[in-house]
Parts: structure tokens; C-alpha cells; sequence
């Protein structure tokens, strides 16, 4: 599929089937994220693959994070823990901090999300359902995540990538702001 309408039809899938991800699909979506541009090849991205008992602990983590930030709305906990539930394989994707180099710093998290990019377009192409979730489940704000993962202290967490099989389901149009609505031509 040419690049540009991978794009127009890439979708935040987030209702997976049990079927596992084969070992290899997962190997060659992380082989892509490290063809990502990166300033000064510092390669700045670092991969936690979860998947089976693995998953099961960061379920009772997620829930425990949803309960706390969420105690009065249980239906928004029960649907976002689904895709939890029933993702095979989770990738959380952490950025290298350069220490008194803020600029650096952030140029890496630039680069990981250039990288998270180029896994769902993998995904995508290896027959895939992918979303990238921050906030809520993806517990990218949360020290919970970075303990969980055990990344060190100069690792930033940027995204929680959930990775499966999609269930069927019926892809809507994405409506968009036509690009003249926010272009500048100088």
C-alpha cells in the first residue's frame, strides 16, 4: 500500500481477538520503529515488549491507576481496562534524557515518536491493530509505568503501544481539517 493512503486510513484499533502476535510480526514492527529519523544517530528509544503473565500484572496496575483517578465513573474504568484485557502484546517505548540538555532531550522524544510512527505503519502492513495511548492505560504519566518497566532514571516513557488482531468492525471516515485550514504559505 503506497505511504500516503496507509496514512489516510490509519485507525486507533482498540478491540483486539485472542489470537496471539506471532514472535516475528513483533521483531519486525520494532525493526521499523529503529529506522525512525534521530538527531546525531543517538538511536535514543528503548522497547519493554509485555505480553502473558506480564500483561496480567499491568492489568492490576492499570485498574488500580483507573480506580484511583477515576472512582466515580466505574464505566469509563470498565472500557478503558478493555483494551488491556484483551491486547496480546503491549510496547512501551521510552526516551533517553540527556542530562543538562534539555533541547537534546527533547529532540529524543521527537525521534520516539518518529519511531512509534513508523510501528504503526509496520503493524499496519503485517495485518495489525495498533493504538498509542498516553494518558488513562497507557499510565505514560505515572511512576507506576516506570517501575513497572524497570527503565532508569534518565528514561522518559512516551508511550504505551497495544498491539493485536482487530476484531471486525467498521472503519468511519476520520474527518479531518483540510491542511489550507492550518498552512501559512510564506
Amino acid at each position: 500500500m503506497p505511504v500516503i493512503e496507509a496514512l489516510k486510513n490509519r485507525r486507533a484499533i482498540r478491540n483486539y481477538t485472542t489470537q496471539p502476535v506471532e514472535q516475528e510480526k513483533i521483531k519486525k514492527i520494532l525493526q521499523a520503529a529503529t529506522y525512525a529519523p534521530n538527531d546525531r544517530m543517538r538511536e535514543p528509544w528503548h522497547f519493554y515488549v509485555i505480553q502473558g503473565e506480564a500483561m496480567k500484572r499491568y492489568e492490576e496496575m492499570a485498574n488500580a491507576y483507573l480506580q484511583e483517578r477515576f472512582p466515580t465513573k466505574p464505566n469509563l474504568v470498565e472500557s478503558s481496562l478493555k483494551v488491556v484485557q484483551t491486547t496480546p502484546v503491549a510496547i512501551v517505548v521510552t526516551a533517553d534524557m540527556v542530562e543538562d540538555d534539555a533541547d537534546a532531550t527533547e529532540d529524543n522524544v521527537f525521534a520516539v515518536c518518529s519511531a512509534i510512527m513508523s510501528m504503526w505503519l509496520a503493524a499496519e502492513e503485517l495485518g495489525l491493530g495498533f493504538v498509542w495511548r498516553t494518558r488513562g492505560v497507557g499510565l505514560v504519566h505515572d511512576a507506576r509505568m516506570h517501575a513497572f518497566i524497570g527503565a532508569n532514571e534518565s528514561q522518559k516513557v512516551v508511550g504505551t503501544i497495544f498491539i493485536g488482531y482487530p476484531e471486525e468492525q467498521e472503519l468511519k471516515d476520520k474527518k479531518r481539517t483540510p491542511f489550507e485550514e492550518k498552512t501559512t504559505w510564506l
